[in-house]
């Protein structure tokens, strides 16, 4: 005869969500490592799994492609709720334009009724964060994220254009320094120099902003130019934009450039 399984025995998994920084393995935070380290399942893009290296020899791989990110989450859900030690891997910071949200979308679904895996709310889940593109890249040129500042979306592939160009007009009047994520694509290449002529009406032509492709990555290439020579044609999906406020300065020490934007100590001093 068969032993019944209790259900309170039933094994339960653990979910990391992990975020594994930019690209530079010294960048890499001790918890993440260890999150990796403990888990049997490692769920990611494949280009992410690859920048980490050793890190993840000797784990079962699932690679799914740019495009399957709802795949992702569901596999690392399910991976979980069968008693594996699972880590969800992305980039940067995992809870900025990244699959963390995706897992806590599809956990509401289920709490509401609309998804039928309720194995899922017997996961443990354990969120931690990364070093985003957009810190990766202020610290390269300074600190250009020293005052108030935003990250703008450029895709409109899942948020209709009418509301990303309201943000960025409130972005202008508010004077944010504007991390623009996802700034073009092959098949979507005007909306960042429509930004750019938006905050354009808002802040000087001189204002720095610094274009960082492959940020921490071996073919790192960090330019700095003015709002006014901005052009898509000059981007890629792998780059990242950011653009000073209108006090940000952008200073030069011979060779050494660097951007900042002020906070008001100059009054103290």
């Amino acid at each position: 005869m068969s032993k019944l399984v209790n259900p309170i025995d039933k094994p339960k998994g653990k979910l990391f969500v992990v975020g594994t920084g930019p690209g530079d393995s010294e960048l890499v935070a001790p918890r993440a490592l260890a999150a990796i380290q403990a888990s049997s399942d490692l769920v990611a893009y494949g280009l992410y799994l690859d920048l980490l290296g050793a890190v993840c020899q000797g784990k079962i791989h699932h690679d799914l492609p740019l495009g399957e990110e709802i795949g992702r989450a569901r596999l690392a859900l399910d991976l979980a709720a069968s008693g594996k030690a699972t880590a969800l891997i992305s980039s940067g910071d995992i809870g900025i334009y990244a699959m963390a949200t995706l897992v806590f979308e599809l956990l509401d679904l289920q709490l509401s009724g609309q998804e039928n895996s309720p194995q899922w709310l017997d996961v443990e889940i354990e969120v931690i964060p990364g070093i985003s593109a957009m810190q990766a890249g202020a610290s390269r040129v300074g600190a250009m994220l020293g005052h108030d500042f935003c990250t703008i979306s450029l895709s409109d592939l899942l948020t209709p254009w009418q509301t990303i160009e309201k943000r960025i007009h409130s972005a202008g009047s508010g004077d944010f320094v504007v991390s623009f994520y996802n700034p073009v694509s092959k098949k979507r290449d005007w909306q960042l120099n429509t930004a750019r002529d938006i905050l354009l009406q808002y802040r000087p032509a001189s204002t720095p902003v610094l274009i960082g492709r492959q940020l921490t990555r071996p073919d790192e290439h960090i330019r700095i130019i003015t709002l006014d020579q901005l052009d898509a044609k000059d981007v890629d999906m792998f780059t990242l934009v950011s653009v000073g406020n209108s006090e940000s300065r952008h200073i030069v020490n011979g060779e050494k450039e660097w951007v900042y934007t002020p906070r008001g100590y100059k009054k103290k001093l």
